[in-house]
């Protein structure tokens, strides 16, 4: 369950890039965490499959060194399986469900043979590493979307205007995992494994595969990914989320996809929208770690002169009243003018990420108003220094 900090550790890691008709960025943060756990990759073009792309997160538990380890190997793995590599040749050409079946197929060989051989890592083998990771990834042909999700991170696709698709949670109430977990001799308490483990599915948690008689994908977590895929609608398709359970616990699927949305049209950097998602997580309450991939298609939303304007008259209003706040009362908090203005009602905050999307705007405009203090106060007190002198 994890023990916090005492104030959030704000530095994010970002990335961006494009290629293969699409954009992406990239943010993380450690938040409230006492360890970053969380680990994600993004490649556009892979071996042998360049108008391909791979894009996951990770969201690490007990440990750090199974997500890094997914991070790095994961798409190798799958990569590798003949099932996948044989017929993802054949899917850049005529599409048949038998050659889609055999990609999911080795989509899934890749995750079951990359939870064998972290087993037998000299530091899972010596019980010194007991982490495990969720994964979720989206592997985006020219034609479709494959989707693999193994526990409770996900990927949402927004497509004209809506949340079209999301990857389901794997959690140990869910009837089939409960199943799973009773059948291996388990039990599900306080929504959880055997009382601790909040996720029914995941690479690693070994403790958690060890029941015997039965397969990797009939034990008390299951590495086995579920595996969706989905046609691309090149003139619908706007974008794609994959974040960790850090994002979704604060933001609905239609929420975010909605903030994002907004987003594009003021924004044309995707690092700094994938910054901004997190930012609003972490103020909307999110005590996890945060990891978000934005993937952007060419049907997204475009940049609007209208949509600008509005934000920025906004964020004039907003650094407005928060100034009239500190000039009667200087002492006033960030979280005390946040709840002032959450009674005003104002006009044209960020769909689904309300006043909380806005934070940093006030935030900027109290610590400026600090600093200038500081800086009279000490200017002054030279003044007084020499004069006395």
């Amino acid at each position: 369950m994890g023990a916090f900090l005492e104030k959030p550790k704000t530095d994010k890691h970002t990335e961006k890039g494009f290629g293969n008709g699409l954009r992406f960025g990239v943010s993380s943060m450690q938040g409230w965490r006492m360890e970053m756990e969380d680990a994600h990759c993004a490649v556009v073009g892979l071996n042998g499959l360049n108008d391909w792309s791979f894009f996951a997160v990770f969201d690490g538990h007990a440990g750090h060194s199974v997500s890094a380890h997914c991070a790095e190997h994961l798409l190798d793995s799958i990569t590798q399986s003949d099932d996948f590599r044989q017929n993802a040749t054949i899917c850049n050409g005529q599409v048949s469900m038998d050659h889609i079946e055999r990609v999911k197929s080795g989509i899934r060989e890749g995750f079951l043979k990359l939870d064998e051989k972290m087993k037998k890592l000299p530091q899972v083998i010596s019980g010194e590493d007991k982490s495990g990771s969720t994964a979720v990834c989206a592997i985006i042909s020219p034609s479709h979307f494959f989707f693999a999700n193994c526990g409770d991170s996900r990927a949402v696709l927004s497509r004209a205007g809506r949340a079209h698709f999301s990857t389901q949670d794997h959690k140990p109430i869910n009837p089939g995992e409960k199943e799973r977990i009773v059948n291996a001799g388990g039990s599900v308490m306080i929504q959880r494994v055997n009382g601790s483990l909040a996720v029914s599915r995941a690479l690693g948690d070994y403790e958690y595969k060890q029941v015997e008689g039965k397969g990797p994908c009939e034990q008390l977590v299951s590495p086995e990914p579920e595996i969706t895929v989905k046609e691309r609608d090149p003139e619908k398709d706007e974008f794609l989320i994959l974040a960790c359970d850090g994002v979704w616990d604060v933001m609905m699927n239609e929420d975010l996809c909605d903030f994002v949305r907004h987003q594009l049209t003021i924004q044309p950097d995707l690092e700094l929208i994938a910054s901004s998602i997190i930012d609003t997580c972490l103020h909307k309450g999110s005590k996890d770690n945060m990891s978000v991939v934005l993937v952007v298609f060419p049907g997204a939303p475009s940049l609007s002169e209208e949509a600008q304007k509005v934000d920025r008259e906004l964020n004039q209003l907003l650094e407005k009243k928060t100034r009239e706040m500190l000039d009667s009362q200087p002492d006033i908090t960030v979280a005390e003018v946040m709840q002032v203005l959450t009674c005003d009602e104002l006009e044209n905050l960020p769909p689904g990420g309300g006043l909380e999307g806005k934070r940093n705007v006030i935030e900027e405009v109290v610590k400026k108003v600090r600093q200038n203090e500081a800086e009279l106060q000490s200017q002054e007190a030279s003044k007084t220094s020499i004069d006395s002198s």
